[in-house]
């Protein structure tokens, strides 16, 4: 390999680093979201949301708190606490505000699954309330959907669009 092509891997490299190093901070972290809780602040609850639907036909918003933290564990897992409200914004009893959470968690075998709660509301103007708790979380992300009515989100909730990041274990 030649004195010049070296260089121009190395130059390669460098400017992959710099890319990496500036990626954008995700947009939880500007909102006061927690995008990770480590040590003694793992048990302090954080404030997440508003997030909305498109065209903002629906929305949620609560709190997040990390409980019990195994630090014997790569990667660090703990009982996450999820509590909330979502609203519907539509006011038709055929269309439904959903609020969709996909936890990921530590099996036994240190594989990391995921698993999804969701919760739903229909043309009320009372919100419904949000309460889970999940153990061996490292994960918890969340959606917010407006969709006709149904007994599950469907394909374009659950797969379209971005999930937001509201906790992600730091190791």
């Amino acid at each position: 390999m030649t004195p010049a092509r070296i260089l121009t891997g190395l130059t390669g490299l460098a400017v992959t680093a710099a890319i990496v190093s500036a990626a954008p901070v995700p947009a939880q972290a500007a909102t006061g979201a927690p995008t990770s809780v480590t040590g003694a602040s793992a048990s302090a609850t954080r404030l997440w949301g508003p997030y909305y639907a498109p065209g903002k036909k629906a929305k949620a918003s609560g709190t997040i708190k990390v409980t019990n933290l195994n630090t014997s564990s790569i990667p660090v897992v703990g009982t996450a606490l999820v509590t909330g409200k979502v609203r519907d914004y539509t006011k038709s009893s055929s269309v439904c505000g959903w609020a969709v959470f996909r936890v990921t968690y530590r099996k036994s075998d240190g594989s990391l699954p995921f698993t999804h709660k969701s919760y739903r509301t229909c043309g009320v103007t009372t919100p419904k309330s949000i309460s889970f708790s999940f153990p061996h979380t490292y994960e918890v992300e969340l959606k917010v959907c407006s969709e006709h009515k149904a007994a599950k989100p469907s394909l374009v909730c659950l797969y379209g669009g971005t999930w937001k990041v509201l906790y992600v274990s730091s190791h």
